[in-house]
């Protein structure tokens, strides 16, 4: 049922219809899918190949100057169509690094869905993991990556992200990122579980924020970037040129004015995030609902390892603060992980030290061996959270590492330079996604994707701490050359623009109150309610039985909410924030639970009792194709109709 291809040998897209069995979950997924070629490489080679092919049959390769696309904004700059060189769907630091770098080519559009600094990247305290100390070295550094990947990871993968990093570091330095520095001087390099050397480059415990900070500033000034925040991305717009699936830009809906504003552009970089909130806790902020992923699975693009959701195992437990929170957390707030690479300590409420029953590594065990490690011990002992201490460093070295987690502890009256931490494991970290060659391409023409949104075979089974940021910069810079080149051979036409059905915003005069008031609510409970079922059934610990439980759950809860959508005036091409949100949710969870059905061993993140064990015949990623869009729910179906005359005339 599940793709079954070894780790490294794996990126090469065959056609559609070959080799396919289907689902009973209504996913397709194919035997094997790539020629005998390496994940990296053979994406590059393949689709660099097709994309020449289509664009000079069918888009046109003529070079064009990004002044046609300035005079068309003059013109339809205020209409609900605009028209750039490159669509950036994501205001992280993969969004805003590769934006900063094609803007030097042509116009660029960044489309976010809040304001522009609340991503992920915003939230990510640890810092970014690059070999920057004499002592260390690259082949250290992919050797820690593959381990706490479970040797899942693409070797080349691997060893490109971890020998490029420096260079994106100094880069962002040069950009006006401001990180620690010792006493010596150089960087403070700081140490995180499964890293065997220190190379962790950090701003206090709030990297994410600077790098952030340093990017978003740098976009504000270009004159070639345009930001649309308060913009949701609503579906790709794609065609089909002969077997080929084609992206032409994005519409989004102006969440600000109830408008659907739509982005025709040469090319689409993915770059929006993670789902976290498919769980009822997690460290991610409220926009991550896997919009990118599912944008991506409905629009035919490749979908990977879903089944490897990172919790992180140590997110703030407020039931377990001394003054409890007086209004429950949108998301969870997170307790890095250089806490533990700084001696902080794992007990269970009766103080019993338990990590060095589980893992000889201790407290620097990789993410998936902690949190595994956390859960059960709460199971055993109907426990609600444990206690991380690092009260027996020195208070100055706590306060100057940790001044934002100190901060928001003694706002609840701990004090942790005192006092244990008490944590619990909160969804994190996605390290499945949209499957990506080794400079950011898709088997989507014109699609690039970057940053947590992508399978790019980094992260294996399970994401190394202080990865993820690395992974975003090493991507989003490398995505650039492939991009130009192509929106320098493709001609935007403007009358692309009509050649699908416009979304229709649901409103209150197409509705009426009553209706939408009880579509608004009924959302709210189904949300709610796939949340619990994915905690329940898909959470760190997992068995055959509580998947497929969860399987017939979601579909009952879909069914449920479609049904009442579309029995009270609702239609396909319909949309609102909350139902597009619902939509999406829904269609990461299935992903993830038909990825996870799929897997029938534990490795990395995903653990299930019935298969307790690693097996090499099993070392394989997990392969998604897109079901037939005339069978799929509405989470699975592009909203737009494509008209007869197609967009690519050869």
């Amino acid at each position: 049922m599940a793709a079954n291809v070894s780790a490294g040998n794996i990126h090469h897209f065959h056609l559609p219809g070959q080799g396919q069995d289907s689902l009973s979950s209504g996913f397709t997924f194919r035997a094997n899918p790539f020629k005998e070629i390496s994940w990296s490489s053979g994406v590059s080679k393949s689709l660099k190949a097709e994309r020449c092919g289509c664009y000079s049959r069918g888009v046109s390769a003529i070079n064009e100057s990004s002044r046609l696309c300035k005079s068309i904004r003059a013109v339809l700059g205020s209409s609900s169509t605009k028209y750039y060189d490159f669509t950036v769907i994501g205001s992280g630091v993969a969004g805003l690094r590769y934006a900063l770098e094609v803007a030097k080519q042509g116009t660029v559009a960044v489309i976010t869905k809040d304001e522009p600094h609340e991503s992920n990247t915003n939230y990510a305290q640890g810092g970014v993991s690059a070999v920057l100390c004499p002592l260390d070295s690259v082949e250290s550094h992919m050797q820690d990556t593959i381990v706490a990947g479970a040797h899942l990871c693409d070797e080349e993968t691997v060893r490109v992200v971890c020998t490029e990093g420096p260079e994106r570091i100094r880069e962002l330095i040069a950009m006006g990122a401001s990180f620690d520095h010792g006493e010596d001087g150089n960087l403070h390099l700081a140490r995180e579980g499964g890293h065997s050397h220190r190379r962790i480059v950090h701003a206090a415990d709030m990297t994410g924020r600077e790098i952030e900070r340093a990017l978003l500033e740098a976009v504000l000034n270009d004159p070639n970037i345009s930001v649309f925040k308060h913009h949701f991305a609503i579906d790709l717009l794609t065609s089909q040129d002969g077997l080929n699936t084609v992206c032409h830009g994005v519409d989004t809906l102006n969440i600000n004015t109830n408008e659907v504003v739509r982005f025709i552009s040469k090319v689409t970089l993915l770059a929006s995030g993670g789902a976290g909130h498919i769980y009822p806790s997690t460290t991610n902020p409220l926009v991550a609902t896997g919009d990118g992923m599912a944008m991506a699975h409905r629009a035919q693009a490749v979908i990977s390892n879903m089944e490897f959701v990172q919790f992180h195992p140590t997110a703030l437990a407020d039931e377990g603060l001394p003054i409890k929170p007086q209004t429950a957390r949108e998301n969870a707030f997170l307790i890095t992980e250089a806490v533990r690479g700084d001696g902080g300590i794992l007990y269970n409420l009766g103080m019993e030290r338990f990590m060095p029953v589980y893992d000889e590594r201790a407290e620097l065990a990789p993410r998936d061996v902690v949190a595994r490690s956390i859960d059960d011990q709460l199971k055993k002992r109907n426990e609600k959270y444990v206690l991380l201490d690092i009260s027996h460093k020195p208070r100055e070295k706590i306060v100057a590492h940790f001044p934002n987690i100190a901060s928001e502890c003694l706002k609840h009256g701990l004090d942790i330079t005192r006092q244990p931490i008490p944590v619990v494991p909160a969804a994190h970290y996605m390290c499945g996604g949209v499957r990506a060659g080794l400079q950011g391409e898709t088997n989507v023409l014109g699609l690039f994707v970057a940053g947590e949104v992508a399978c790019t075979g980094l992260h294996g089974a399970n994401r190394l701490a202080s990865n993820s940021l690395l992974e975003a910069l090493v991507f989003a810079r490398r995505a650039v050359q492939p991009s130009t080149e192509l929106m320098k051979r493709t001609r935007l036409d403007l009358s692309d623009s009509e050649k699908w059905t416009r979304p229709v915003v649901a409103t209150a005069r197409t509705l009426g109150d009553e209706v939408i008031s009880k579509i608004l609510a009924l959302t709210k409970e189904v949300r709610r309610e796939l949340q619990a079922v994915m905690w329940k059934y898909v959470g760190i610990v997992r068995s055959t039985n509580r998947l497929n439980t969860a399987e017939r759950r979601i579909a009952e809860l879909e069914a449920k909410w479609e049904t009442y959508l579309f029995e009270h005036g609702w239609e396909q091409t319909v949309v609102a924030l909350e139902a597009c949100e619902m939509r999406n949710l829904f269609c990461c969870a299935k992903l993830i639970v038909s990825s996870a059905l799929a897997r029938h061993e534990s490795r990395g993140l995903h653990y299930t009792t019935d298969f307790p064990f690693v097996e090499e015949s099993k070392r394989i990623p997990t392969i998604i194709l897109p079901s037939s869009p005339t069978t799929a729910s509405w989470s699975s179906r592009q909203l737009q109709n494509l008209s007869s005359s197609s967009l690519i005339d050869c």
